[in-house]
């Protein structure tokens, strides 16, 4: 059985019956439990709690939604601005989902959450379009399914299930472990594709740390159980960087394994990042001061900043790092009283800027003034 198969199978299962060797004790916000259905709770599966980083008007998406619990939860957080997707490939579990929208629309006064068909590393195929061709335009041969591929390449770039750049927070919830390790690159692919610049991801998973055999990989019942097809704790992180990310972060980490399978340790973790703007590196003389303890640290673009300098930004570095973002807390940004004209930013990593460029400017420090 395929590892795709094999994960379908269990978690169709899991659809009919609680399968409790499925999820970790999650702790969830019990007043928003409240409104969930118990069957939307019982079925639900995961390893941990990415609800928590939901903004009120966020537009969220999470992959691999399942029973439809962390979208309902989220529902509540978004308020009535705010919009929650959830993906699944699994029609059982998507039947569990839809079953209740009628009832929590009316407690939350509104329909906010919005269940489609799809496969989380493939975000821009929409899969309830692709069974209706299906049905019509059965594959019987190798050109009909050359016609398939090329209705699918259209589909993708004409009606994408999740556009570009349209997602303010992708959340997950224990699922990009169960995708094929040959599309796992890729799914986080997709993942950067859709966020907005700006735009966040929070994602629950189980990490191992040291790669699983192959001989476990080809375990179907430890595929499906979250356990085989888990990555290694450096490597996760790194797949986050390569696609684009920054900021990334294991902001949760469970300090005793999940579970022990031939002395390999699995356990949870929750890993935010964020996309960084798509905006023209411009210079108009903006300064970070980076706080400490560390005597000195380097971003994901390799600007160095050394402990209590004046270190010269371009203006999207300036406002990454200073405007409410992961690494506010870190450093003291500094706006001079007249902005320079903007010039493409060509300065080497860890020039300071002098202080007479920005005396009388606005310093941004995350503590309060004592002498205001």
């Amino acid at each position: 059985m395929s590892q795709e198969n094999s994960v379908l199978k269990r978690y169709s299962e899991g659809a009919q019956s609680v399968q409790a060797e499925l999820c970790c004790p999650v702790d969830y916000d019990a007043t928003l439990l409240k409104q969930l259905p118990q069957e939307i709770i019982d079925k639900d599966y995961g390893c941990g709690d990415p609800s928590r980083y939901v903004k009120e008007n966020d537009i969220v998406l999470d992959l691999g939604s399942g029973s439809g619990k962390i979208c309902y939860i989220a529902a509540q957080l978004v308020g009535p601005q705010g919009k929650v997707i959830g993906i699944d490939m699994n029609d059982d579990m998507l039947a569990l989902a839809r079953k209740y929208q009628p009832e929590m629309a009316e407690k939350l006064a509104g329909n906010r959450v919005q269940f489609l068909k799809g496969q989380i590393q493939d975000l821009a195929l929409d899969c309830n379009a692709l069974d209706d061709y299906l049905t019509q335009h059965p594959v019987q041969s190798t050109q009909t399914l050359m016609a398939c591929r090329d209705w699918q390449e259209q589909q993708r770039l004409l009606k994408p299930l999740i556009a570009d750049n349209s997602i303010d927070l992708v959340i997950s919830n224990c699922v990009l472990n169960l995708v094929s390790e040959h599309d796992k690159q890729k799914m986080i692919d997709e993942i950067f594709r859709v966020v907005k610049p700006g735009g966040r991801i929070a994602i629950s998973d189980i990490v191992s740390d040291e790669p699983p055999s192959e001989t476990m990989k080809s375990d179907p019942h430890l595929w499906s159980g979250c356990i085989s097809g888990a990555l290694q704790e450096h490597d996760f992180l790194h797949a986050f960087i390569e696609a684009g990310f920054a900021a990334v972060k294991l902001d949760v980490w469970s300090n005793t394994p999940w579970q022990v399978v031939e002395n390999i340790e699995f356990r949870s973790t929750t890993v935010t990042a964020i996309k960084p703007e798509q905006t023209p590196c411009l210079d108009k003389g903006h300064a970070v001061i980076y706080r400490g303890p560390f005597s000195e640290v380097y971003d994901d673009d390799g600007h160095i900043y050394p402990r209590g300098q004046r270190i010269a930004t371009c203006e999207r570095t300036f406002n990454l790092l200073t405007n409410g973002g992961p690494y506010q807390d870190e450093f003291i940004g500094i706006t001079p009283a007249q902005l320079k004209p903007a010039q493409p930013w060509c300065t080497p990593a860890g020039t300071l800027r002098p202080a007479s460029e920005s005396k009388g400017g606005e310093h941004r420090a995350p503590t309060i003034d004592p002498c205001c």
